[in-house]
């Protein structure tokens, strides 16, 4: 499915992001384009990593520190407009 119409950017291409070490929402962002243009789909980004993160935990320790991690919360790298 299409995220970011801007880019052409689909979830597929953005969990690849995670799974190649992007950890952090502005990580994501500059590695697939996502986001960067008018900044429309950040929210929908932020969701799949997520849900993404928390199909990876294995274990309750893995959830209890996606929990507390906030290295996601970082604020989207945008294009000036």
């Amino acid at each position: 499915m299409i995220v970011c119409h801007c880019m052409v950017v689909n979830d597929t291409a953005i969990t690849d992001a995670v799974d190649a070490g992007a950890t952090t929402l502005a990580e994501v962002c500059r590695s697939t384009g996502a986001g960067t243009d008018c900044g429309g789909c950040v929210f929908s980004v932020k969701a799949i990593v997520c849900n993404h993160d928390v199909f990876r935990a294995r274990t309750m320790d893995d959830l209890r520190a996606l929990a507390t991690d906030v290295s996601l919360d970082e604020e989207p790298i945008r294009a000036a407009s």
